[in-house]
């Protein structure tokens, strides 16, 4: 090759290094350099990303105080439908509307007491000195300023939640926090539960528990234990245990039924048709059933069984008295209605706000159908302290009852 054929040479090798060299700078330039448009909807999302945040961090006790936010995270909107008080209901619609970060309010009816009263932070602060978990901060109950600060009688009430804070399943409602391998349970919570109740004074107490589907008996010892610890350290206690389905073993069921408590509770949640949108693939309506009827038969009925149903999850009227027929039908003595509230966008969403007349109309048909009790409210939930009290003088007529039988 000769000289002159070598400088051309190697200009073309030049060349074709330091074109794409330019071509790259350029192309890099024009991939950082960001338009406003999309310098505006970066922004926005952020916005959004931080209001989200904000709500899902903070307890959604302070929308129900304040009665701003909507029952879901999504960018919903509520409307209202025109009817009669029996077919009027606020329904969650999708809007469109992405500039809108304002969150709709929520009915009027939605809201709850400030939980400020030196009840509340006494109790507060018992349950965080003897490491214990309730049911009312996991799972965001809205009633807890007026349930722990005691509301117009004074009288608190909480209720305690044991083998831990964390649960096996992931129910779409439910804010616990889920793990399919929580830390080991505590053999000394039983005392410390009996402990903690000892000191509030109270004569009514509800024990609830997480789902421990990674510990053999299902924790149902656990429980049992811990019914027997409050009921040794004060006889006259009155005891409702909310517990799971134990995966529909009758036998661990049973363990905790016969367990010495008052009232055996178990949440069949919502109707039939809508068991597998809601509650995690391992819960079931017969399941559910079965668990307290199981409890009824065991104990020769001498203990009062209860349930309670979630409104606004897409159910309809026939759905619901369906329910309830099977929930005679399997002598179940107490139901409850409350309104479901999405505790975070990550949960199912609400899709209806059922009016305070509606509710009022559940529980009167209830109450024909023979139940012993019912509590029907937007914001009452299973272990509302208003069934409570009335549970009360239920659970001891029927004692004294039992007892005149005994004795005659």
């Amino acid at each position: 090759m000769n000289s002159v054929s070598q400088r051309m040479h190697l200009c073309l090798l030049q060349s074709s290094v330091i074109i794409p060299r330019r071509l790259y700078s350029a192309q890099t330039q024009a991939k950082t350099r960001t338009s406003p448009r999309l310098a505006a909807l970066r922004s926005r999302l952020a916005a959004e990303d931080a209001m989200n945040n904000e709500a899902d961090d903070v307890s959604m006790l302070q929308n129900f105080i304040s009665g701003s936010g909507s029952g879901s995270d999504n960018g919903s909107s509520i409307d209202l439908e025109k009817g009669t008080a029996a077919e009027n209901k606020i329904v969650v619609t999708e809007t469109t509307n992405s500039n809108q970060l304002r969150k709709p309010r929520k009915p009027d009816w939605l809201k709850a007491q400030p939980a400020t009263s030196e009840n509340y932070t006494r109790l507060r602060k018992t349950v965080r000195d003897l490491k214990l978990a309730t049911v009312c901060e996991e799972a965001k109950c809205p009633n807890i300023g007026e349930c722990w600060g005691g509301g117009e009688d004074g009288t608190a009430t909480a209720t305690i939640m044991i083998m831990g804070d964390t649960c096996t399943r992931g129910c779409s409602f439910c804010a616990v926090k889920t793990s399919r391998k929580p830390p080991p349970l505590d053999p000394e919570e039983p005392l410390r539960v009996a402990e903690a109740v000892s000191s509030w004074e109270l004569d009514y107490v509800v024990l609830t528990s997480v789902d421990r589907d990674d510990v053999e008996d299902q924790g149902s010892s656990h429980f049992a234990s811990t019914i027997r610890a409050l009921k040794q350290s004060k006889p006259e206690l009155l005891v409702e245990a909310l517990t799971p389905d134990f995966r529909g073993h009758l036998d661990l069921v049973a363990n905790v039924a016969t367990s010495g408590l008052d009232v055996y509770a178990h949440n069949i949640e919502t109707v039939e048709r809508l068991q597998r949108r809601v509650r995690d693939y391992r819960a079931g309506y017969a399941q559910s059933l079965s668990v307290l009827r199981h409890a009824k038969e065991v104990t020769d009925s001498s203990v009062l069984t209860k349930t309670s149903i979630m409104l606004g999850c897409g159910e309809n009227d026939d759905d619901i008295r369906h329910t309830l027929h099977d929930l005679r039908d399997n002598d179940v003595d107490v139901v409850t209605f409350g309104q479901y509230l999405q505790p975070s966008r990550k949960h199912m969403p609400v899709k209806e706000f059922v009016t305070p007349e509606k509710f009022e109309e559940w529980q009167q048909e209830s109450e024909a159908l023979g139940f012993k009790y019912v509590a029907s409210g937007p914001l009452v939930r299973s272990s509302y302290k208003a069934g409570e009290y009335f549970l009360k003088n239920l659970v001891k007529k029927k004692q004294n009852t039992i007892g005149s039988t005994h004795v005659a």
